[in-house]
C-alpha cells in the first residue's frame, strides 16, 4: 500500500473527465424517481446497462445530454482533484419526474451501448418536469472533488 497517491493520479474520474478517448464524453443520465434504487446499491453497478436492469429507470423523455466545459484541476495545496462540467439545460422538459442526474463516461457517444458507458458519480435531483426549461446548476466548486482526507 502506498503512503500516498499523487494528485494527478487521484481516482479515475479524474482520469475519465480528462476524455483520454478520440471521440469520447462525459454524458448526463437522468433517472426516474419511481423505481430508484437506494444509494448502496446504485453505487455498485459498473456499468449504465447494468444499473438499468435493476428497478431504476433513466428518464428518457428528457434525454441524456453531453456535458460541456469539462474541466479537471489538480490543486497541490490541498492534495485534492476537482472535475467540473458546465450547466446543464433541458429546454421544454416533459416527462416523468426525476429522482437522480448521474455524470457518466462514454467511451463512444455514437456508437456504443450502455453496457460501454461507466456511471461516475450519481447527484440527487429532484424535479417533476411541466413544459419549462430545467437546469441543473452544477456547484462552482465542481462536481466531484477527490482527496485522501
Amino acid at each position: 500500500m502506498s503512503d500516498f497517491v499523487f494528485n494527478a493520479a487521484r481516482g479515475r474520474y479524474a482520469h475519465y473527465a480528462s476524455l483520454p478517448g478520440a471521440a469520447d464524453a462525459l454524458v448526463v443520465v437522468l433517472l426516474e424517481a419511481a423505481g430508484l434504487e437506494a444509494d448502496v446499491t446504485l453505487r455498485d453497478h459498473d456499468t449504465l446497462a447494468s444499473l438499468l436492469a435493476g428497478s431504476s429507470n433513466e428518464q428518457t423523455t428528457m434525454g441524456r445530454k453531453t456535458a460541456a466545459g469539462t474541466a479537471v484541476t489538480v490543486d497541490d495545496t490541498t492534495d485534492s482533484v476537482s472535475v467540473d462540467i458546465g450547466d446543464v439545460t433541458w429546454t421544454s422538459a416533459a416527462g416523468n419526474p426525476v429522482g437522480k442526474l448521474l455524470v457518466c463516461y462514454d467511451p463512444d457517444p455514437g456508437g456504443g451501448t450502455n453496457a460501454d458507458v461507466i456511471p461516475l458519480s450519481a447527484h440527487d435531483f429532484t424535479i417533476t418536469p411541466d413544459g419549462a426549461d430545467i437546469i441543473a446548476r452544477i456547484d462552482s466548486l465542481g462536481v466531484i472533488r477527490e482527496s485522501d482526507t
